[in-house]
C-alpha cells in the first residue's frame, strides 16, 4: 500500500511539474507573440520615418505639406501634396458620415431587433461584402456608379470625389457592422431588462443603454472602417479620376494612396523619396486617429464613473 501511495504521489508531482512547465512555455509563447506585434509596429514606424524624412528635408516641410501643385515628372518638379491631403480627408469624412450611421443601424437591427432566422441570413451577406476584393468594388463603380453620376448631375464624366465617397461608404460597412454587432451582443441583458422594467421602450433602451454600454466596441469598428477608407487605393483609383486637383465634390481628384500607387512603378530619385514621404503622412494620419479616439474613450470612461 505504501509503495502504491508513493507511486501515486510521485505521479501527481510529475503531472504538476508537466503542467507548470506547459504553462511556462505557453506564457513565454504569448509573450513572444506580443513582443513580435510590438516589434512589427516599431520596425514599420522606423522604416517609414527613415524613408520619408529625406524628401521632406530636401523639399521643405511647408512646401511639401502646403504646396498645391504636384508635378513630379516636370522639368522643374514640384511636390506639393495639399490636394492629396484634403482629398483624403474629405473622402474619409464623407464615407464616415454615410457609412457609420448605416453600419451602426444595421448592427442594431441584427443584434437587437431582427428575428434570429432573418439575422442568420443577413450576416453571411455582410461577411460576403467584406470578402469582395477592392478591385471588384472599383469595377462596379466604374461600370455602374460613374455613368450614373454623370447622367444624373449632367457631368462630362462621373469620375469624381463623390463617386469615391460612395464606393468607400459601402466598403467600410462590413467592418463597422461586424464589430458593432459583436459589441452590442456582449452587453449584459440585465442592463436592458432594468431599463425596460423602468418603463423605457425598446428603442429608448437601445439608444440610451445598449449603444452607450457598447461604445468601446462600436468605436473600434469605426476606427477599422476609417482605416480602410484612408488606406484604400485600388477602388478609389478607378473611380476618382486620378488628377492632382484641389478637391471638389464632382471633380477628378487624387487620394494619398492613389498618388503613391500610380507613380511608384516608374519613380526614381527624389520622386520616389517623395512617395515614401506621402506614405509617412498617411501613416501618421492613421496613428493620429487611433490616439485621438483612445483619448476620447478614456475621457468618456472617466466621465461615466
Amino acid at each position: 500500500m505504501k509503495a502504491k501511495q508513493k507511486s501515486n504521489e510521485s505521479l501527481q508531482r510529475l503531472r504538476r511539474r508537466i503542467r507548470a512547465a506547459s504553462e511556462l512555455v505557453m506564457n513565454i509563447f504569448f509573450f513572444l507573440c506580443g513582443i513580435l506585434a510590438i516589434g512589427c509596429v516599431a520596425l514599420i514606424s522606423v522604416y517609414m520615418i527613415l524613408s520619408g524624412i529625406p524628401a521632406i528635408r530636401e523639399i521643405g516641410l511647408g512646401e511639401f505639406l502646403l504646396g498645391k501643385v504636384w508635378a513630379s515628372t516636370a522639368s522643374e518638379p514640384k511636390f506639393g501634396i495639399l490636394p492629396f491631403i484634403l482629398t483624403s480627408i474629405y473622402g474619409t469624412v464623407g464615407a464616415t458620415l454615410i457609412g457609420v450611421p448605416i453600419g451602426l443601424m444595421t448592427a442594431v437591427f441584427l443584434a437587437k431587433i431582427a428575428p434570429r432566422r432573418l439575422a442568420d441570413k443577413i450576416r453571411p451577406a455582410v461577411d460576403l461584402l467584406a470578402g469582395i476584393p477592392s478591385v471588384v468594388y472599383g469595377l462596379i463603380g466604374v461600370s455602374v456608379l460613374v455613368p450614373f453620376i454623370a447622367a444624373v448631375f449632367d457631368l462630362p464624366k462621373g469620375t469624381s470625389l463623390f463617386a469615391a465617397i460612395l464606393v468607400l461608404s459601402v466598403m467600410i460597412l462590413p467592418s463597422i457592422i461586424s464589430v458593432s454587432e459583436t459589441a452590442l451582443s456582449a452587453v449584459p441583458p440585465e442592463y436592458e431588462e432594468a431599463s425596460l422594467a423602468l418603463g423605457a421602450t425598446q428603442i429608448e433602451t437601445i439608444f440610451k443603454v445598449s449603444i452607450p454600454a457598447a461604445k468601446s466596441g462600436i468605436a473600434a469598428g469605426v476606427v477599422l472602417g476609417i482605416g480602410r477608407a484612408i488606406g484604400e487605393a485600388m477602388a478609389v483609383m478607378m473611380v476618382a479620376g486620378n488628377v492632382a486637383n484641389m478637391p471638389s465634390l464632382f471633380g477628378s481628384v487624387t487620394f494619398l494612396t492613389t498618388a503613391i500607387s500610380k507613380e511608384m512603378s516608374y519613380s526614381s530619385g527624389l520622386q520616389r523619396q517623395a512617395l515614401f514621404s506621402i506614405a509617412l503622412v498617411l501613416f501618421l494620419f492613421i496613428m493620429l486617429i487611433n490616439v485621438l479616439l483612445n483619448i476620447l474613450l478614456k475621457k468618456n470612461a472617466k466621465g461615466g464613473r
